[in-house]
This record gives structure tokens, C-alpha cells and sequence, in this order.
């Protein structure tokens, strides 16, 4: 399926108010609320949108700090790759985990309360995957910009 320039509008909305109403949406991008809502469905069975989901503050909820870790393996096998990436996704500190090109073979993008917590999931999980070979980890001092939402053009 291709995007319409309706489906971008649709898109572009959602990402940033995922919570509208239809009726809200459908006046916002201009269509008929049965129209649109036949739209979000369809976008909606063909995997344009994946999920809806509630973005929270990781300072209210007691995780202000943002570590990037690097990882690199002793291999780069397909199995060492699949069981380490079955492994990391265990792990409920980690938001993200991206095979890389370059010097590391990862990055992981883990919250944590301070750095204390941090030296807790260092110790407890990090060090525990299989086959790495290096760790290198750099704390945010402050995020500058952030945003969840896809560049629909």
C-alpha cells in the first residue's frame, strides 16, 4: 500500500495526538468522520500504524537518567547476534537496542534512577550477555531535543 496525501495527514496527527477523538481527527484533516475512520483502519491493518501508546515522563516516574551503551562482541556470527539480541530484550531497563555499523556492534538506549541504579543493571545485566568483548557507556547530561514522531512527508 502506498500513503495518500490524506494518510500522511492522518499520520501526522496521530503521531502527535494519538488520543483524538475520530470525529476530531476526520475534522482536523479535512474528511468526513466514516471516511476517516475507514482511513485509520486501513492504516491501521497494513501496519502504517502499529500500536497506540501512552508516552510518560521518566522524571516523574523516578528514571531522570538516559544512558547510551556500546557493545561490542567477541563474534559477529548470526547465532552470537540472535542470542544476544534474545538476551538484551529481556531486560526492562533498556528502551532500545540497535545493531550498528561501525566500532560497536550495538548501542542500547537504558533509563535508570542515578548511577548507582546504572552500576545495578551494569552488574546485573550488561555484563551477563553473551559474547561481549567491550562496554562502553556515556550518560546524557540533558536532553536537548526528543520526539517519537516519524517525518510522514
Amino acid at each position: 500500500m502506498t500513503i495518500e496525501g490524506m494518510d500522511r495527514a492522518i499520520l501526522n496527527v496521530l503521531q502527535k495526538q494519538g488520543r483524538l477523538s475520530k470525529a476530531d481527527l476526520a475534522e482536523l484533516v479535512n474528511l468526513s468522520p466514516s471516511f476517516c475512520h475507514r482511513r485509520v483502519q486501513r492504516l491501521e491493518k497494513d501496519d502504517f500504524i502499529r500500536q497506540y501508546v501512552a508516552l510518560l515522563d521518566a522524571r516523574k516516574i523516578g528514571l531522570p537518567k538516559t544512558v547510551f551503551v556500546e557493545i561490542r562482541l567477541s563474534v559477529q556470527a548470526d547465532e552470537v547476534l540472535e542470542n544476544f539480541e534474545k538476551a538484551v530484550a529481556l531486560f526492562p531497563d533498556v528502551l532500545e537496542c540497535h545493531l550498528m555499523a561501525g566500532t560497536a556492534d550495538y548501542i542500547l538506549k537504558v533509563v535508570a534512577e542515578n548511577t548507582e541504579d546504572f552500576a545495578r543493571i551494569y552488574r546485573q545485566y550488561l555484563t551477563r550477555l553473551p559474547r561481549v568483548a567491550q562496554i562502553q557507556s556515556s550518560f546524557a547530561l540533558r536532553t536537548v531535543f526528543k520526539t517519537t514522531a516519524l517525518p510522514v512527508t
